[in-house]
């Protein structure tokens, strides 16, 4: 049997446990024992998470210590799977340890829920996690990240532009025409789903699933179980 840790906590806004327990029952039918935690202490216990094929966390906003941070990462560049979704795994601790694992950090999303598209990278279309998925129509969180380069990017979001008024232009002294309703003058796209390797472990991490509903978009929810199984060892 395959062995699985699920970490949940931190912010409850991003509901850790009903979160988890979408996918709790994908992993036990492919065989895998799961163990739940409900704090961080476990990544400090080396010989447990070696013994894991896969760590799946679900917790935002939260202080990592270095011995935590440290723990996890070594785990990882041994072999045991990482994955995990949106503000759980991208809005999780400020630690360059952790960042540098993940290859990824929130910084900013539009206020509220936006309709916008996650779009699958043609060149990735074959990879496991996003085989026969092209464009998902999404109404939720659209997240701002810094990446690391070395990721391999599966799936993206676009942030456009917003043309300012004409008044607008006058009063900062733009030239007519000149984007300016946005700081970014052109179109950012920006990763929303990777993989990556760290070592001997498998990374996964997918930007989509601030509420328990997006998780009903066939796509979505193919994207995350798929992502799971991918990481693990």
């Amino acid at each position: 049997m395959r062995d699985a840790i699920v970490v949940r906590g931190g912010w409850e806004g991003h509901a850790p446990v009903a979160a988890t327990e979408l996918f709790i029952p994908l992993l036990r039918s492919r065989g895998f024992a799961v163990e739940v935690h409900s704090d961080l202490d476990v990544y400090t216990d080396a010989a447990r998470l070696a013994a894991a094929d896969l760590v799946v966390q679900c917790w935002s906003i939260g202080t990592i210590t270095d011995a935590q941070a440290e723990g996890l990462a070594e785990a990882v560049r041994g072999g045991t799977g990482f994955a995990g979704w949106h503000g759980g795994i991208v809005g999780a601790f400020h630690h360059t340890t952790y960042h540098q694992l993940t290859g990824g950090v929130f910084v900013h999303h539009p206020p509220g829920f936006v309709h916008h598209e996650l779009t699958v990278v043609p060149a990735r279309a074959a990879h496991p996690v996003v085989a026969g998925i092209g464009t998902v129509a999404l109404h939720t969180e659209k997240y701002w990240v810094l990446s690391d380069p070395l990721n391999d990017v599966l799936a993206t979001v676009t942030f456009d532009t917003e043309p300012v008024t004409e008044p607008a232009v006058a009063a900062v002294g733009a030239a007519p025409g000149r984007v300016a309703g946005t700081p970014w003058q052109v179109p950012v796209t920006l990763p929303a789903v990777w993989t990556r390797v760290w070592g001997a472990g498998r990374v996964f991490v997918s930007t989509v699933g601030h509420k328990l509903d997006d998780f009903d978009a066939p796509e979505v929810r193919a994207i995350t179980e798929r992502g799971l199984l991918w990481a693990a060892r």
